[in-house]
């Protein structure tokens, strides 16, 4: 394999899509691009925000999937570190020297619950989610066998409909068992109300965020009632944010998508009723894709289909442009209504994909553009770690 530090290796057009000091019009499409000069305006608005809110930002790792993204957001932001959803992912992040690592989802698996508890000997704070006291044992066991500690939280069921408990007195419960525990510590809630972060209206998804906010309210009144303190509770996401962060009880952010904006996020409305990638957030990601064919006079061809983004949440608006529309895709091609012709082959589109997350995962590379030349290219370090 090759070393991805070392980008002198690798060949554009074959291995990478570009390499630092090219033009901007010279990548090779489809990539992923970013506009860095957006992006860091919107780590450092995040971070100015959660520091004004007196809030710890922990970024969600799994948007991007990217050390020196994370890195950035750590440089630029504040963040404290960094939540991934598997343990693989955690790993990479760890390797690469994020000190603050969650891995916001259960681990039950034997050879998972292992890797996790070597974690810590990368110098990385380790935090796992529990919602069975019966998983408990077997982290305690890891975490004795390999000499380390792992840090839990109980996980809430705020709302999302997927894991977690729904009643104080299991929170309360697995906290006991937690603390009895040889090897872990009791640190906190995890509340991720992730059913309505892309609802959107914003009083709508307040009302949700009032009931899980008393939901978990109760939660750390139950557990300060037997003795038990609660150091963080942790959760908020790019639609949510505001209300955790005045809610009097959260005391840490998980928002990821902010920093790039795709367009199911781009549609959901602020508290003015203005959709929040015109204002609070700006597009910092996008597919770069290329016309290969004008053969239809009203239609042009591109190179992004379905193997370059997802399209679960929608397909992906052309930035900066309303006399174009992208309106589907195949394998590898993308459809493009051209109703006045106005494009030809190899022009160039940027596009606003629907869904961020797992669009990032199916490349191998970001190139980081600003001012027209390609200033970085950065690996996408947890593509397909999974499991």
């Amino acid at each position: 394999m090759k070393d991805m530090t070392n980008l002198d290796t690798y060949e554009v057009g074959y291995d990478i899509p570009a390499k630092p000091g090219m033009d901007a019009a010279d990548i090779q499409t489809p990539a992923l691009v970013l506009d860095l000069d957006a992006l860091e305006r919107n780590i450092k608005k995040m971070g100015d925000y959660a520091k004004a809110h007196g809030m710890r930002h922990r970024v969600h790792g799994k948007m991007h999937k990217s050390v020196d993204v994370a890195k950035l957001q750590e440089k630029l932001g504040g963040a404290v570190g960094v939540c991934c959803q598997k343990v693989s992912e955690a790993e990479v992040f760890a390797r690469g020297g994020i000190k603050d690592i969650l891995v916001s989802n259960q681990v039950r698996d034997p050879a998972k619950i292992d890797r996790l508890a070597r974690l810590p000997k990368f110098g990385s704070r380790t935090i796992v989610c529990v919602d069975d006291v019966a998983n408990v044992a077997d982290l305690s066991a890891a975490a004795v066998l390999h000499g380390t500690e792992l840090e839990i939280f109980v996980e809430i069921d705020c709302g999302a409909g997927r894991c977690g408990v729904t009643t104080t007195e299991a929170v309360v419960e697995i906290a006991k068992v937690v603390e009895a525990a040889d090897n872990l510590k009791f640190t906190g809630i995890q509340a991720y109300q992730g059913a309505m972060q892309h609802m959107d209206s914003y009083e709508d998804r307040k009302a949700k965020l009032d009931v899980a906010i008393a939901q978990v309210q109760d939660a750390v009144d139950g557990l300060k009632a037997e003795g038990i303190s609660c150091e963080l509770v942790s959760g908020g996401g790019t639609g949510s944010y505001y209300f955790e962060s005045n809610s009097g009880v959260y005391n840490e952010l998980q928002c990821g998508s902010y920093a790039f904006m795709d367009a199911d996020y781009g549609r959901i409305l602020d508290k003015d009723g203005n959709r929040i990638d015109q204002g609070e957030w700006e597009n910092a990601f996008f597919i770069l894709t290329s016309v290969m064919s004008h053969a239809k006079a009203d239609k042009a061809i591109v190179d992004a289909g379905l193997k370059a983004q997802s399209v679960d949440s929608g397909l992906p608006v052309i930035f900066g442009r309303d006399d174009v529309e992208y309106i589907k895709c195949s394998d590898e091609h993308g459809v493009v209504m051209d109703p006045t012709g106005v494009l030809k082959v190899n022009d160039k589109l940027k596009l606003v994909p629907g869904h961020c997350d797992p669009t990032a995962n199916v490349h191998d590379w970001y190139v980081g553009v600003r001012d027209g030349k390609v200033e970085c290219v950065w690996p996408v370090s947890a593509r397909g770690r999974a499991y």
